[in-house]
């Protein structure tokens, strides 16, 4: 099936390298990440698996659980573990599904059909608190994937979801953002008291203050 932007994340059932993995209750009140890779012993993925432990106090910080998938078994997954640690160090501290009977990687389309049908293609989902799938990104085998843009676009959308703004172009964290069309002229004065710049009238450019906005 092809995963929607804006549709509830399917739920599952499956074991991992933190034990059975319930999606939904697992995932509670926090933003998620569900992110795939082809098979276990794979060197693009040995270090974005690394990186993914690395950026542990990011995560945390934007209150952000993350969750790897292959279709190897769980004794493979330990053993990959080891070979993560040793090469990229920093050791494993998320849970890795262990999707061998292919259940989950069949719920989100990870395997294509014109692709090996005993690897699931490299994704990533982000999924908000309410279970709903916000972003949606596929790799190619060989391009690593930018966990930089991945941290980038939740800070985006959490922004966004609190405040009636949206991101410009190669936005980053403290930079202007925009005023969203829905938004008028007065209400927008009374939201951004600091002034905003109008350079068309569907695109007004605001500093935000660091207060949230009802």
């Amino acid at each position: 099936m092809s995963i929607q932007l804006g549709q509830i994340a399917p739920d599952f059932v499956q074991n991992s390298t933190a034990g059975e993995i319930r999606f939904h209750e697992w995932l509670g009140n926090s933003w998620g990440i569900l992110f795939s890779h082809p098979r276990n012993f794979t060197p693009v993925c040995t270090t974005e698996l690394g990186e993914v432990a690395r950026l542990a106090p990011e995560w945390e910080k934007r209150n952000v659980k993350v969750l790897g998938l292959s279709v190897d078994p769980l004794d493979a997954h330990e053993k990959w573990g080891a070979d993560i640690a040793e090469t990229q160090g920093h050791a494993l501290n998320f849970p890795l599904l262990a999707d061998d009977d292919k259940k989950v990687s069949e719920l989100y389309g990870l395997i294509h059909p014109d692709a090996d049908p005993n690897v699931t293609v490299r994704a990533v989902f982000i999924i908000d608190p309410n279970k709903k799938v916000r972003l949606t990104f596929t790799y190619p085998p060989s391009a690593g994937r930018n966990f930089a843009e991945i941290l980038r676009v939740v800070d985006s959308l959490q922004l966004t979801d609190a405040r009636k703004v949206s991101t410009p172009v190669n936005w980053n964290p403290g930079d202007p953002v925009i005023i969203v069309p829905s938004v008028s002229d007065e209400e927008a004065r009374q939201r951004f008291p600091q002034g905003f710049k109008t350079l068309k009238p569907y695109l007004r450019i605001v500093e935000l203050d660091g207060q949230q906005d009802s």
